[in-house]
C-alpha cells in the first residue's frame, strides 16, 4: 500500500527527466539514422521532412502517456522497466509502420525502421536502468527525503513506519502521535505526544518542513482530524488517510466513490468504464462484421464441405459455455470431432481419437475458432478476452481456484493474453490452469485498446508459425 503512494506522490520532475531523456534518444537516433542513410545512399526517405519528424515526436509523446513510466518508482524491478520499454517501442513502431504503409514508403523503409527500433529499444532500456539507479542513489543519500509525521497506532501505520526505515523510500519519520504508548513500530520511531498534541507540534515546528502526514484515526476523532486537514492544506503538507484493515487485504487497492463516500476496490478494472466498454464493443462489431461479410462465406463453403465429406454430422459444433458474469451462451465452432458423448466433459487431447483428419487440421491452424466471430458480432464474446470454458470446468475449477470466477467480469474472447503467452489447450495439471487464470486476471486489470491490438497481432503470428498446444 505504502509503495503505491510513494511511487507517485513526490517529485513530479522525475517523470519529466525520464521524458526528456527519452526524447533525446528518440531524436538523437533519428538524426544518426539520417546520417547513416546519406552515407549508405538510402535516399528513398526524406528524413529531414518537417512533417515526418513531427509525427515521430508527437506519437512518441502519445505512447509515453499511454504506456507510462516506472523508472522513478521507489521500488521497481528490472522486468517492470523492460515491460514498459517493450510496450512503448512496440506501440511506436506499429504506428510508424502503419503510417509508412499508408504513405506508400514501407517497402523501401522497413530496413531503416528495423535498425532504428532495435537501437531505440537498447538505448531506452539502458537509459531507464541508469536513471532508476540514479534516483535510488539520491534517495539513499537522503537527497530527496521528505519529513513525515504519523498520527495513530494501527497495524497499517506500523507497517508504513517500518517501510520508512528503508532508505530507498526517501522518508524521514519525525515521530508518531498516539494516545497510548506505541508498540509494533520500529525502534527508531519516537512518540511525540497524544493525538491532541499533533496540531500544536506542527505549528511549533514549521521550520522542519513537514512534507506528509499519515493519519490512521477513526471517524470518532473527527474533531481532531478536520483541523489537521485544514492545517495541511494551508501549509503545503500532503495528508493521507490510512484505513485500518488489520492487514487482511495484502494488496494494492483502488479508490472509488459511491456518491460522496470513499470505497476501496480490490482491483482496477478499466472495462468497468462505460466509454472503454463502448470503444471495445465498436471495435468488435467493425472487425467481426467486416470478416463475416467478406472472407467468412468463402471459408464456410470450403471448410463446411470438407467437414461434411470427412464425417457425418453438422458443420457447426455448438457448446454451452460460461460468458460475462457467468451467464451461459452457445459457443460456435467448426466441428472437428466425430459426434461423441464426451464432448462436454473431456478436453481435446493430443492424438485424440475423436478428432477427424480434417478436424485435426482445423484445430492446429485455429480455423475451427473462426465461427466465434458470429458470437462476437452477437455480443456473447469479444475478439480478445479470457477464453470461455466448458460448464463442467467452470464448476470444477471454481471450487479449487480461489479467483477463478474473476475472469467472468469481462466478455470471453476468441483469443486472450493467456493464449498468446502459451497457456492454451489441454490443462493436465492444476498449476497450468492457475497460470491461465492469473494471466486472464492480469488482462482484466491492465486492459487497454492497444493491448488488444498487440494480442491480436501476436495471435496471427502464432497461427502462421504454428503452436505446440494447438490440438
Amino acid at each position: 500500500m505504502f509503495d503505491s503512494y510513494s511511487s507517485t506522490r513526490n517529485y513530479p520532475y522525475y517523470k519529466l527527466i525520464v521524458l526528456l531523456a527519452d526524447l533525446l534518444i528518440v531524436n538523437g537516433l533519428y538524426w544518426i539514422l539520417y546520417a547513416l542513410c546519406r552515407s549508405m545512399a538510402w535516399n528513398h526517405l526524406d528524413l529531414t521532412h518537417y512533417s515526418y519528424y513531427v509525427v515521430v515526436n508527437v506519437f512518441y509523446l502519445i505512447c509515453f502517456k499511454l504506456v507510462g513510466v516506472v523508472a522513478f518508482n521507489r521500488s521497481v524491478r528490472t522486468e517492470h522497466i523492460l515491460a514498459k520499454v517493450v510496450g512503448i517501442v512496440f506501440d511506436h513502431c506499429l504506428i510508424m509502420i502503419f503510417l509508412s504503409y499508408v504513405g506508400g514508403i514501407l517497402g523501401v523503409t522497413w530496413k531503416i525502421l528495423l535498425v532504428y527500433y532495435v537501437f531505440l529499444f537498447i538505448f531506452l532500456l539502458l537509459e531507464r536502468l541508469l536513471l532508476r539507479d540514479l534516483f535510488h542513489h539520491l534517495r539513499i543519500q537522503k537527497k530527496d527525503a521528505v519529513n513525515v509525521v504519523i498520527i495513530g497506532d494501527g497495524k497499517n501505520l506500523q507497517e508504513i513506519a517500518s517501510l520508512m526505515e528503508i532508505p530507498l523510500y526517501g522518508c524521514n519519520l519525525m515521530g508518531v502521535f498516539s494516545d497510548k504508548e506505541i508498540t509494533g513500530f520500529p525502534p527508531t520511531a519516537k512518540r511525540l505526544g497524544s493525538v491532541t498534541d499533533a496540531l500544536k507540534w506542527l505549528e511549533a515546528h514549521q521550520q522542519q518542513h513537514i512534507g506528509e502526514l499519515y493519519c490512521g484515526l477513526s471517524s470518532d476523532h473527527i474533531d481532531d482530524i478536520l483541523p489537521l486537514i485544514d492545517y495541511c492544506e494551508r501549509n503545503v503538507i500532503r495528508f493521507y488517510s490510512v484505513p485500518n484493515f488489520q492487514n487482511y487485504l495484502r494488496r494494492n487497492m483502488v479508490t472509488e466513490m459511491f456518491n460522496d463516500i470513499v470505497v476501496l476496490s480490490i482491483r482496477q478494472e478499466p472495462l468497468a468504464n462505460t466509454a472503454k466498454r463502448i470503444t471495445k464493443r465498436i471495435f468488435d462489431i467493425i472487425v467481426s462484421g467486416l470478416f463475416l461479410c467478406t472472407l467468412y462465406p468463402f471459408i464456410y463453403i470450403f471448410v463446411g464441405l470438407a467437414i461434411k465429406l470427412s464425417s457425418k454430422g453438422p458443420v457447426y459444433f455448438k457448446q454451452d459455455r460460461n460468458g460475462l458474469e457467468g451467464k451461459i451462451f452457445k459457443c460456435i465452432k467448426f466441428r472437428s470431432m466425430k459426434i461423441n458423448e464426451e464432448c462436454d466433459t473431456i478436453q481435446a487431447q493430443k492424438d485424440d481419437p475423436r478428432k477427424t483428419r480434417v478436424g485435426d487440421f482445423l484445430r492446429r491452424t485455429n480455423i475451427d475458432e473462426l465461427p466465434q466471430f458470429i458470437n462476437v458480432f452477437k455480443g456473447d464474446m469479444s475478439l480478445v478476452g479470457p477464453r470461455p470454458h466448458m460448464l463442467k470446468h467452470t464448476q470444477e475449477y471454481s471450487r479449487v481456484i480461489d479467483r477463478y470466477m474473476v475472469r467472468h467480469f469481462v466478455k470471453p474472447g476468441i483469443t486472450g493474453w493467456a493464449q498468446v503467452n502459451g497457456f492454451r489447450g489441454e490443462t493436465k495439471e492444476l498449476s497450468e490452469m492457475v497460470c491461465r487464470i492469473d494471466a486472464d486476471i492480469w488482462y482484466i486489470e491492465h486492459w487497454t485498446f492497444w493491448l488488444d491490438i498487440r494480442i491480436i497481432i501476436k495471435t496471427i503470428k502464432n497461427m502462421l508459425h504454428g503452436e505446440e498446444k494447438a490440438y
